[in-house]
Order: structure tokens, then sequence, then C-alpha cells
């Protein structure tokens, strides 16, 4: 059932990220929520806990981040359509448990609410600094999805995305946020949470590990046995889940588990460019981080300047094609992050020397502002 969108006589309403979160779950099927208390993300897990038993769903307060996410591969390989959500110590405890559902091929929905510092760090103060740990945090470096809000109704729709491309791809899809998009309340037009923006595409619906008979309806006997297959195994193992060591089955299992995201690359692409012609310097963000770009690009405009800017929605796989096209004509990239350039070692390899790559970073809690990234537009 879609969740009421209330708002007032000016179609405004009043809402944060975490309920934005709650609301774009519901409205993409979630029956199945489990986490664990954790600031800045427990919003989220208060809001699913709340209003999943209203929709007949299932909300569980875990005993810890290792059960919560046990928890969610289960209900996920039963059928449900599964959510949960932590932050950086949280993330640390889902690795092994994201290895797995990688492994067994299981469509779920990871929201990361970033805060700054490693192990407990500030747990009320906002960061983006886990955005590599999101793509190399479990073992064997296969790649991820990770979609990246920058407000609240990018909240909801990219986490209706997440669930989509969860399906699609049978993979774990992280929803990449940060304390500020999460935990701030914003006044938004009811009709940005009701309609994504009009240049992101659909997700196909077809899901693309079919062709390869992984956990379909095959039984023991191979294709066309209409029997369900119930076994799931995160070893190494054939079409049929059973363990196996032989190497030209390793192979396809492993090239499989790379290709089906590498090789969808391109669609995976999700940005808003706002190209000027003539500029020379493009502005590359993401998250919070993107609202100071937009009021930096706003004030270089207004005092008759060109720039440029990219967000990128679509974190992981990293958006070559686009983030190639919007350097035409740029010599000078500057990426504003909170962190100490993670995002900005992708950038570069994309650049690959055709224009200088510049960061603005920031680590001790505050937000980068929009005067620290024009200091950096005419250098």
């Amino acid at each position: 059932m879609p969740v009421t969108v209330p708002a007032d006589r000016d179609g405004r309403e009043l809402i944060d990220g975490a309920e934005a979160i709650a609301r774009g779950a519901l409205d993409a099927g979630c029956d199945f929520f489990a986490g664990y208390p954790i600031t800045p993300a427990s919003g989220i897990l208060m809001h699913m806990l709340r209003e999943l038993p209203r929709v007949g769903g299932v909300g569980i307060q875990g005993e810890d981040e290792i059960a919560s996410i046990g928890f969610c591969i289960g209900g996920a390989l039963s059928g449900a359509r599964a959510m949960t959500a932590s932050s950086g110590p949280g993330l640390s405890l889902y690795s092994e448990n994201l290895g797995a559902a990688i492994m067994i091929e299981v469509p779920l929905v990871v929201v990361v609410v970033q805060r700054v510092g490693p192990a407990t760090g500030a747990a009320t103060t906002g960061a983006q600094g886990d955005v590599q740990f999101i793509r190399w945090g479990t073992s064997g470096g296969y790649p991820v999805i990770a979609l990246c809000p920058s407000s609240v109704p990018e909240c909801y729709h990219l986490t209706r995305r997440a669930f989509a491309l969860a399906e699609r791809f049978r993979v774990p899809v992280f929803v990449a946020t940060d304390k500020e998009v999460v935990m701030t309340t914003d006044t938004v037009p009811a009709d940005d949470l009701r309609t994504p923006p009009p240049d992101w595409p659909a997700v196909p619906a077809d899901n693309v590990t079919a062709p390869l008979r992984t956990y379909g309806d095959h039984g023991d006997a191979g294709a066309g046995d209409a029997a369900p297959l119930l076994r799931y195994n995160a070893s190494s193992h054939d079409e049929r889940g059973y363990i196996t060591k032989d190497p030209r089955v390793l192979d396809a299992l492993n090239r499989h588990l790379a290709a089906k995201i590498d090789d969808h690359r391109a669609e995976l692409e999700l940005v808003t460019a706002d190209v000027q012609a003539g500029a020379s310097t493009l502005l590359l963000s993401y998250g919070v981080s993107a609202r100071s770009v937009r009021e930096a690009v706003r004030t270089v405009r207004e005092a008759g300047g060109r720039v440029s800017s990219l967000t990128v929605h679509s974190l992981w796989p990293v958006p070559e094609q686009a983030m190639t096209k919007a350097l035409d004509g740029v010599s000078r990239v500057v990426v504003a992050e909170l962190n100490l350039g993670q995002y900005r070692r992708e950038v570069e390899c994309v650049v690959a020397g055709r224009a200088e790559v510049v960061g603005v970073h920031r680590v001790d809690g505050q937000l980068i502002t929009p005067e620290e990234i024009l200091a950096e537009v005419v250098p």
C-alpha cells in the first residue's frame, strides 16, 4: 500500500531523509526490515518498526548488526523484499554477510548513513568517509551498486530505485547517505516525493541473472525441472548449489558475479549534469556536499562567470561515461567531499591527465561551505 504524503495547503511537507527512505522502501514493496539502533541511522529503524506492521510486513530490532543483516538475507531468500540500515561500525559488522549475499545473489537494500571518523568516531557528526569501504568492504573485490542521495526527495526515489536494482541484478544495493541528509528536516514540495526527476531512466524489470540459471526455478535435473532450487550456498558452488572446486565452474561463477554488474555499467549511471558552454571548471560532488556546490554555481553565474557541475547519484560503479562527457572543454575539476579525497581518486582515474583535479575536503565534522568551493574555482 503506497504511503500517503500529507502536505499543507501550499503542497509542501516538512520531512527528513530518514522518513523519506522509509516511505521509499514501503512504496517499493519492502515487507521486511531488520536493524540495530545506531546514530545517525536509528530514525530509519524507528520508522520501519512503526510502519511495517501497518502494511502486513515484519520489522525486527536484532541483537546486533550481524544478526540483523542475517535476518534480512533469510527474509530475502524466503521471498521478502528486505532492507537494513546502519552506520560505519555497523557496516563493519555487516561485511562478512554482505559477501555471503553477493555470493548467494540475494536482492537486498542496505542503507549506510555516514558519520565522521573510524571506529565509533563522532556518532552525531556527519561525513562521507565510507565511500571506498562500501565498494571494497568484502572479500573478493567484486563490484557493488551504490546510490547516493543529496536531498530528501532523492532519498525517497533512490531507495525505490535501489529495490528495483536489487531485484534486477540479485545483489545487495547500497543507499549511501550521510547524517546531514538523513537527520535534517526540510521543506519539500509534495510533488517532488511523488515524481522522480524526468531525466532518470526507469529500471528494466527483467532479471539479468535469469539466462544463467542462477537460483531460478531449477531442480537437480537441470533446465525444465519445475522444482524450485532450495539450496543456497555461500561457498563456491555449481548452478544447483553444491560446493565444487571445478576450475571451469569456479571461473564461470566468479566471472558471472562481476560481469552482471560490469556489463551494465552504462545503464547504472545516474548523475545530474549542469554543464555550461565555455566553462573551464567542473564542480563534482555527491551527497550533502552537492548542496554547497549548487550554491557555488549559482554565485558564479550571477556574477557573470561560467562553471559546470556534476552531481553523482550512482557512486558505484563509477559513472565514467557521464564524467567523460562533462569534461568536454574543462581544464580543472574540483571534487568536494567530506573525507580526505576518497572519490577524488576515482575522478583522477577517469580524467587521466586531461584536466587538473583538485579536492575540497573536510573531516572535522563541519560541512563544506560554498565559499571554500569558490576559492578553488579561480585559484
